[in-house]
């Protein structure tokens, strides 16, 4: 089975995903590739397709070649400032999943926290007043903490999502 990976990374969060998943496909059937502008929708016959996420889905182009895919097998994967929110990824999870055509199998997806550019830690800081502190100051905690992420444990995951995306296909076939 020829598997593609293709990613859309804007800090390189979703690129350091990307490089774990594609280590972690077994064979030599495999490719991997940023996402940018390709039209060629007969790369593999299971794609892992990664984003960075803004206000709740990936960008256009992402969401775009998901929909242009036929007949094939997808999993997702992807990064995002927001902590560690299981129901939040979830969410994410089905906003960008509904741009996927019901021809292709849908496999699931793995989503972790990443860093965010300075500019957002900036951004939150000048729209601190004494009304919203509380919730400005949290937003800049989550800011801190996505520093450090992706890390190792969130690397790990990835390929441990790839092992299970593996595992599901042996089983079905």
């Amino acid at each position: 089975m020829k598997t593609q990976v293709l990613y859309k990374s804007r800090t390189g969060n979703t690129e350091m995903l990307a490089k774990s998943i594609f280590e972690a496909i077994p064979g030599k059937q495999k490719d991997i590739a940023p996402l940018d502008g390709q039209m060629d929708y007969d790369l593999g016959d299971l794609y892992f397709i990664g984003f960075w996420t803004d206000r709740g889905t990936a960008s256009v182009d992402v969401l775009d070649y998901l929909g242009s895919l036929q007949g094939k097998k997808i999993a997702l994967f992807g990064t995002c400032g927001m902590g560690n929110s299981p129901a939040y990824y979830k969410k994410l999870e089905e906003n960008i999943r509904v741009f996927i055509e019901d021809d292709n199998e849908y496999l699931g997806s793995y989503i972790c926290q990443g860093k965010m550019p300075i500019s957002v830690r900036q951004k939150y800081a000048g729209m601190r007043t004494e009304k919203n502190a509380a919730q400005v100051d949290a937003m800049i905690q989550n800011f801190d903490r996505a520093m450090l992420h992706p890390d190792c444990q969130d690397l790990q995951n990835a390929r441990i999502f790839v092992n299970r995306i593996f595992d599901k296909i042996k089983r079905e076939a």
